[in-house]
């Protein structure tokens, strides 16, 4: 960090890890200059930026930002590679960087780094909770919340950092080395910023890039296409698979959930115990498992957790109970293969709300899971019109258009009989109408809770 003494970085986007990021390089003596495209009014942490010296830019990007005597632009993960400030930086040979890599310059404490198109925040919790209950003192950190320069220097030697890690972040790596990365699995998503499927596996695949025969590279046992595109990998490779013997990692046998390293064999649990509902959730269940296995946790405090943890927010979170129905708030299923999962949960019939961004995306994938587990769909968003005819592609007779999500959830319950499930899984990024995800779930929440009130 020392070669940043004197030198003019930039930082584009504020949120959280800009913020972070940008008070980090101030401390190690950088002249740092943030600019954020958002009117100052809508930008966050511009006052406690400009408390401590640092420049910040709002209101769009101006012309002259990027120049010769920039040593170093960070981008906010989210911000595409077209973005004129960037193509600039590239063309005079600046690195680009995301706020990960230069957490990483500085870090002391081993990385745990889990990315994957789903199941990365429920896994991310999941290990955290057991290396906790094991005594391991974890930080929880990267994507789930904590941007890693804020803890990149108060971080020990003997505790683990445990990092939940997006294709956008790792695309922006170029040293990063986790001590375990675990890759959860592969769908098409986020094609509008990645373009491609190639290059979004090779932002994914990043994670192992920087490994060596020290480190773990924790693979899908059940996607053996993914394994194909991402193999071989530098470190020792693990794999966790719901349906077949793996050669080392975690597998289901005979109703037993067992860590298999060679000859050495141990039975972990019984996959009956686990709390958390459907095939995805095991999925997730299994990787945590052989993460903190890796990482020194006990089989008990592996038990503990995932016998008694009950889901995080907005993933398959069951929100109350109304006249027989239950309503479920899945609104972090932001693609198809998400939402599929969440579906194939439930063997009881199913009410559905779905919609979002239109990604260009035809959801034909989800006709035959629509036509087996839902009973009627209420779609809202851009997407709406296109699922409507999934529906009717599916034989679902029960559908409507909903203007908002308020509004499916009241038409969703004139659907939903005793014994139903009104699920929110969405299929769709919420952008259209939303901040975020969990914007999009707590609006919906709180609309079955005035439900239950009327």
């Amino acid at each position: 960090m020392e070669t940043f003494l004197n030198r003019q970085v930039v930082v584009l986007g504020l949120a959280k890890s800009g913020v972070a990021v940008a008070k980090l390089l101030h401390r190690f003596g950088a002249h740092v200059t943030v600019n954020d495209k958002k009117p100052r009014e809508q930008a966050t942490g511009v006052e406690e930026l400009e408390a401590l010296g640092i420049r910040v830019i709002t209101g769009g990007h101006p012309d002259d930002l990027i120049h010769d005597g920039i040593a170093l632009v960070v981008k906010n993960p989210g911000i595409p590679y077209e973005t004129p400030p960037i193509q600039q930086a590239q063309r005079l040979g600046i690195p680009v960087v995301t706020e990960v890599e230069v957490a990483s310059w500085l870090l002391r404490a081993p990385v745990i780094g889990i990315t994957g198109s789903n199941g990365k925040t429920t896994t991310t919790t999941l290990v955290g909770l057991i290396m906790q209950e094991a005594g391991l003192a974890p930080i929880v950190a990267g994507n789930i919340g904590t941007p890693l320069c804020e803890i990149a220097e108060s971080a020990e030697e003997n505790q683990w950092i445990v990092a939940e890690l997006s294709s956008f972040q790792l695309m922006g790596t170029k040293t990063f080395r986790p001590r375990i990365g675990a890759l959860l699995n592969i769908y098409p998503a986020h094609l509008d910023y990645h373009h491609t499927m190639d290059e979004y596996v090779s932002a994914k695949a990043r994670l192992f890039a920087n490994q060596t025969q020290d480190d773990y590279a924790i693979l899908p046992f059940d996607q053996p296409t993914t394994r194909e595109k991402v193999e071989p990998v530098n470190g020792r490779a693990y794999y966790f698979s719901r349906t077949s013997d793996v050669p080392r990692g975690v597998c289901v046998r005979e109703g037993k959930i067992v860590f298999v390293d060679g000859e050495r064999e141990e039975i972990v649990m019984e996959r009956s115990e686990l709390s958390l509902p459907g095939e995805h959730n095991l999925e997730n269940a299994l990787a945590a498992i052989l993460i903190s296995k890796l990482a020194g946790a006990d089989a008990a405090s592996m038990r503990k957790v995932l016998t008694t943890f009950h889901g995080v927010e907005h993933r398959l979170e069951r929100v109350v109970d109304i006249g027989g129905v239950r309503y479920y708030n899945d609104s972090k299923a932001t693609n198809p293969q998400a939402a599929t999962k969440s579906i194939e949960t439930f063997s009881e019939p199913i009410v559905l709300i779905a919609g979002g961004l239109d990604r260009g995306i035809d959801f034909k994938e989800l006709v035959p899971v629509l036509g087996r587990n839902v009973k009627a769909l209420v779609a809202y968003g851009q997407t709406a019109s296109i699922l409507l005819e999934r529906a009717e592609e599916a034989g679902i007779s029960l559908k409507a258009h909903a203007d908002t999500v308020e509004k499916a959830v009241e038409i969703a319950a004139q659907y939903a009989s005793p014994g139903d499930v009104v699920l929110l899984s969405p299929a769709c990024a919420s952008w259209d109408m939303f901040p975020s995800f969990e914007v999009r779930g707590s609006i919906f929440k709180d609309a079955v809770h005035r439900l239950k009130q009327a």
